[in-house]
């Protein structure tokens, strides 16, 4: 038996893995949240239509909810940080390699390809699981600062990339986006991010599998409890990373010009990172079957503003504010319920089988949402699918049991 940490001890000794893991989290979705601001100069430069060039997305996501249960798996077995070390190299250089693109939609599409391989090691199950096995009483704050790396993402990336397409045109701007974030967040990972399944620094054995309390594998699928966590991650991830990946589009469709869109988009991440740390304090406070249902339905609100706002740019600000409330702590929620229910045992595993509904959403939500633009040359049909979709993820999550297993560590 080892001995229980209060929440004090677990972040003087481990409150550098929730950072690093975070910018990791962060650069896990630079495709994603990176993405808006090429969107429109790509189409229009190489004549390809908006749902051909977010196709691209459509391609890597697919693959990482086919790879993502099996990567899961490997997390299980051999640890995280191997992967995301290894991870963060490859997918910032295959982004900067989307500026490379020949006249070939083809060849676009193959550039994609390489992004889906390469974005495997660096899911969202890597960086989570090393954080869930570092804490017990405050996991769900911990989990909520790592998943915050996705806030920032969001807050950044738009921003970061459209000065470098200003600055430098689309073609060099995939290589300096990708570049600078890469300076950032590798020096912090390499140094600090280390879950208790690996190997420590002084080369001392990592914790047998079989120490790690939970269920089986089986018993975790077989349950409605992962079910309706399946269903709810996603209808929810369709919606909101489809709004998030053309809200630069939506803005700009509202007679907001580049930069006001960018900096107006960006208030999606800045606010994410109040609703994920508020969020993870909840979870920690009361039922997460009810905080998770509150959150699932608060975009809402934000889709009837864009639906109702004209070109009011107090009124597309707030909405940007609720959605980004919002972004990510879904997220932090299904982590969480996961971890309460089924333990940490085969966490990698049942996360990676989540992941594969959240990889789908985000595969499919964007596409859909372009080839409504393409065909009606308007975002509002989607934001009315939007808000049903929203809704229903709302009731899922809040009908699971309010009472969750809670494993004492051994």
């Amino acid at each position: 038996m080892t001995e229980a940490l209060s929440s004090r001890q677990e972040w003087s000794r481990y409150g550098l893995v929730p950072v690093a893991a975070g910018l990791g989290y962060a650069t896990s979705v630079i495709h994603i949240y990176g993405i808006g601001p090429y969107i429109g100069p790509v189409a229009e430069a190489m004549g390809w239509s908006r749902t051909e060039v977010t196709f691209g997305l459509t391609i890597a996501t697919l693959v990482q909810a086919v790879g993502g249960i099996f990567v899961g798996l490997a997390v299980d077995r051999f640890g995280p940080r191997r992967f995301g070390v290894i991870g963060l190299v490859l997918l910032t250089a295959a982004f900067a390699l989307l500026g490379t693109t020949g006249a070939s939609i083809g060849h676009w599409y193959a550039l994609w390809g390489l992004i889906a391989m390469v974005s495997l090691p660096v899911q969202a199950s890597v960086w989570t699981s090393a954080v869930a096995s570092r804490f017990e009483m405050s996991r769900g704050l911990a989990l909520a600062v790592t998943l915050c790396g996705a806030s920032i993402a969001a807050g950044l990336f738009p921003l970061l990339g459209t000065w470098a397409i200003k600055t430098f045109g689309w073609r060099m701007a995939f290589a300096v986006h990708g570049g600078l974030w890469f300076l950032l967040a590798f020096p912090m990972i390499f140094l600090f991010f280390r879950g208790a399944h690996d190997r420590g620094r002084r080369n001392e054995p990592a914790p047998a599998k079989r120490d790690l309390p939970g269920v089986s594998l089986g018993e975790g699928l077989r349950s409605s409890v992962y079910h309706r966590l399946f269903v709810a991650s996603l209808l929810f991830t369709f919606t909101i990373i489809a709004i998030v990946v053309h809200f630069v589009s939506i803005l700009g469709d509202r007679g907001a010009d580049p930069m006001t869109a960018a900096a107006i988009a960006s208030f999606v991440g800045w606010f994410s990172l109040a609703g994920r740390l508020g969020t993870g304090v909840m979870l920690d406070r009361y039922p997460a079957s009810l905080v998770g249902a509150a959150v699932f339905l608060l975009p809402v609100a934000g889709c009837l503003l864009l639906l109702g706002s004209g070109t009011s740019l107090l009124a597309l600000a707030l909405a940007s504010g609720l959605i980004g409330l919002t972004l990510g702590a879904e997220i932090d929620v299904v982590v969480y319920l996961i971890t309460r229910h089924f333990g940490l045992r085969n966490f990698g595993g049942l996360y990676g089988g989540v992941l594969a509904a959240l990889s789908i959403g985000t595969a499919v939500g964007p596409l859909v949402a372009a080839l409504i633009h393409d065909r009606t040359g308007s975002y509002e049909s989607f934001l009315w699918l939007a808000i049903g979709m929203m809704a229903a993820s709302s009731l899922a999550i809040g009908s699971l049991p309010r009472r969750t297993l809670v494993f004492a560590p051994t």
